[in-house]
């Protein structure tokens, strides 16, 4: 991804917001599993639980040939959504690396939602996600 276009840029630092200025793998394995799940409730509507499923699959499948330094990720994350066992491959990655792949598989997930469905759509259906909520704000930004 040498030129990010600007949803790509949307999703990267939305995930940096989540995760907060504070960054540990914790903290990085929550941000990337509650953005997951943010889309899997706001497409289950439309394309259902089993195509959300899918579309995660693919897009691990997708990260690991676009980056091969994923390749191993994949191959330790079950097929269902089971974002318990997400959790146990991402925790055990560099704090940069599990950046990287949260950055990664968000990114080709919207990516490939986007040429099923179209931009447009896609936008409108994950848009809020990646503006910052107050009630997302990361501890040390509130206000006393």
């Amino acid at each position: 991804m040498s030129t990010q276009s600007e949803e790509s840029r949307q999703i990267v630092a939305s995930l940096a917001h989540r995760v907060g200025p504070d960054a540990d793998i914790a903290r990085i394995a929550q941000a990337i599993i509650s953005t997951l799940r943010d889309m899997e409730v706001a497409l289950t509507p439309i394309i259902g639980q089993q195509g959300v499923a899918a579309l995660y699959r693919r897009s691990l499948h997708l990260c690991a040939i676009t980056h091969p330094r994923l390749a191993s990720t994949r191959d330790k994350v079950p097929a269902g959504m089971d974002m318990a066992a997400l959790k146990s491959v991402i925790v055990e990655q560099s704090d940069a690396d599990a950046l990287f792949f949260g950055e990664v598989l968000l990114t080709t997930f919207y990516e490939l939602l986007s040429t099923l469905i179209g931009p447009s759509l896609t936008e409108r259906l994950l848009r809020g996600m990646w503006e910052p909520s107050l009630s997302d704000t990361p501890s040390q930004e509130n206000s006393p």
